[in-house]
């Protein structure tokens, strides 16, 4: 719940800024108090009147109003909030953002803020792989504001790509581990492994599969939220590198081994990534050209980096975590694996084709411990991610019991 926490809903003028009005409902059904600034812009696409009618408070828009300033001036509006968030934030408002630029209430309002920011992109796909758009979120990042999402799909504009806003739900779930961040991992290590490895045939060609690392990387940024220190070890992926994590990129399962080994010991490891199983016995040094003839590849098995952590030894972490990834009876394959890799949990999902889970944004997962399986119903990554590490916060620190 978010009883009593305010939270400063800046909505700049993007085609998204109509998912603000089912945010503000959800914040407000989690008993938090909302209060709004839109920018000029964002009054083109939903109206104050909307807006303080589901948020309850007024709403702020004009910087040199004398009426707000002498009521609720810019400086106390970006005090007076627990939490500043930027929903949805156009390419616009993110440079301006990255440049420290002042020129309305929205931007002077973030420039004197001493609170956590975050902001949930929203544009053309152009836009958001645009050198200038790149540059401003690295900026962004290094001062310490959450960038949240953007998804591919399909657009308004009609082009298909990277740069759609994150849902409402997956936002307001962003700020619920925000406000959770109450330090309970602080001391301890962590170790995730993300995304898929890229298992080298000849110089041009790999054997692969078609994890995005979402879940992986949403893992990451939610221990790092509770404290962890916290080590991302990632295959090729288009992910943005979560903030307040050390990441370290690699592209084969024998090179995120070593990674993995190199970043022991930890207290936590989550093995999220999905390794190639195989590799080729040997690597062509030049491109194998088609000659006519049937090629032959001869395979050779990686090394299991989950088995290995899972491993009896001074080393080995205090809770390992594996990722299942089966095709029909989940539950009954993932269950002998846990004990076979020798890890204490698994997470089970179904990556069956019409499932959308590889590259999709939601996820249905299983739980699998030594005291049996629980399912948990379809939610988003971050979601998933969330609910993960409060319970590996609980595994690892269990709540005081009440008196």
């Amino acid at each position: 719940m978010l009883q009593n926490k305010r939270i400063l809903l800046i909505i700049s003028g993007g085609i998204a800024a109509y998912k603000c009005l089912e945010l503000i409902r959800r914040l407000r059904e989690q008993g938090a108090a909302v209060r709004c600034v839109l920018t000029k812009s964002a009054t083109e696409f939903v109206t104050p009147l909307s807006v303080a009618a589901l948020s309850g408070d007024k709403v702020y828009g004009d910087l040199f109003s004398l009426t707000d300033e002498h009521e609720m001036g810019h400086i106390h509006l970006s005090r007076d909030a627990d939490l500043l968030i930027v929903v949805p934030a156009t390419a616009n408002i993110l440079a301006r953002m990255a440049q420290g630029i002042a020129d309305d209430l929205a931007t002077t309002v973030l420039l004197a803020t001493d609170k956590k920011v975050m902001a949930a992109p929203s544009m053309n796909v152009r836009m958001w792989e645009h050198d200038s758009t790149v540059s401003n979120l690295e900026n962004l990042r290094r001062r310490g504001i959450e960038i949240l999402g953007p998804d591919s799909g399909d657009m308004a504009c009609g082009e298909f790509g990277e740069g759609r806003m994150v849902e409402p739900a997956e936002i307001l779930a962003a700020i619920q581990a925000h406000f959770k961040d109450d330090g309970r991992l602080s001391g301890l290590r962590a170790l995730v492994t993300s995304g898929p490895t890229h298992e080298p045939i000849d110089p041009v060609r790999y054997i692969a599969n078609r994890s995005s690392g979402k879940q992986g990387h949403a893992i990451a940024s939610a221990l790092a939220r509770l404290g962890a220190d916290t080590t991302l070890i990632t295959g090729p992926t288009r992910e943005h590198d979560p903030s307040k994590v050390e990441v370290v990129h690699v592209e084969t399962a024998r090179e995120m081994l070593a990674a993995c080994e190199n970043a022991l010991p930890t207290d936590i490891a989550v093995c999220a990534a999905a390794v190639s199983d195989w590799r080729v016995t040997q690597e062509a040094d030049q491109k194998i050209k088609k000659d006519g003839s049937e090629p032959s590849l001869s395979l050779t098995e990686n090394p299991d980096i989950l088995r290995t952590l899972s491993q009896p030894g001074n080393d080995r972490p205090r809770l390992v975590v594996g990722f299942a990834a089966e095709t029909g009876d989940v539950i009954e394959k993932a269950v002998p694996k846990r004990k076979t890799k020798g890890c204490d949990w698994i997470v089970a999902n179904d990556v069956s084709p019409g499932t959308g889970t590889f590259g999709g944004d939601a996820n249905q997962v299983h739980l699998i411990t030594e005291t049996g399986s629980e399912s948990w119903p379809q939610m988003s990554k971050q979601e998933v991610a969330d609910m993960l590490v409060r319970r590996i916060a609980d595994h690892l620190h269990p709540p005081a019991a009440a008196e």
